[in-house]
C-alpha cells in the first residue's frame, strides 16, 4: 500500500457557465466523501478568480485515488468538462512532508 498523498484539481468555468459547473462540482462532493480511503474532499471556490474553482482531496493512497478517478460518476463529470470548463483541468498531487 502507498503513502497517503494530496491531490489538487483546478477548473475555471465557461463565462456563463459558472452556475452549471459548479453544482456538477458539488454534485461529487457526497458520493466521493462515502469512497473507502476518502479521508478529505473539499471544494473551494476563488475569491479573486471568479469561475475558478479548487479541489484539495486527500487519500489514503495512490490505490485509493486511482479507484476514485474511475468511479462511473467521476468519468461521467470528466466528460462534462468541455461542455462547462475553459481548456484543461490543472491536476497535481502531493505528499506530506511532515
Amino acid at each position: 500500500m502507498s503513502k497517503p498523498l494530496s491531490f489538487i484539481a483546478k477548473l475555471r468555468a465557461k463565462p456563463g457557465r459558472e452556475a452549471e459547473a459548479e453544482a456538477l462540482l458539488r454534485g461529487l462532493l457526497a458520493p466521493t466523501r462515502e469512497e473507502p480511503g476518502s479521508k478529505s474532499y473539499i471544494l473551494h471556490r476563488s475569491r479573486t478568480e471568479p469561475g475558478v474553482f479548487l479541489f484539495y482531496e486527500v487519500w489514503e493512497s495512490r490505490e485509493a485515488l486511482d479507484a476514485h478517478l474511475a468511479m462511473p460518476y467521476i468519468q461521467a463529470a470528466f466528460a462534462k468538462i468541455p461542455e462547462l470548463f475553459a481548456g484543461e483541468p490543472d491536476f497535481s498531487e502531493w505528499e506530506a512532508v511532515e
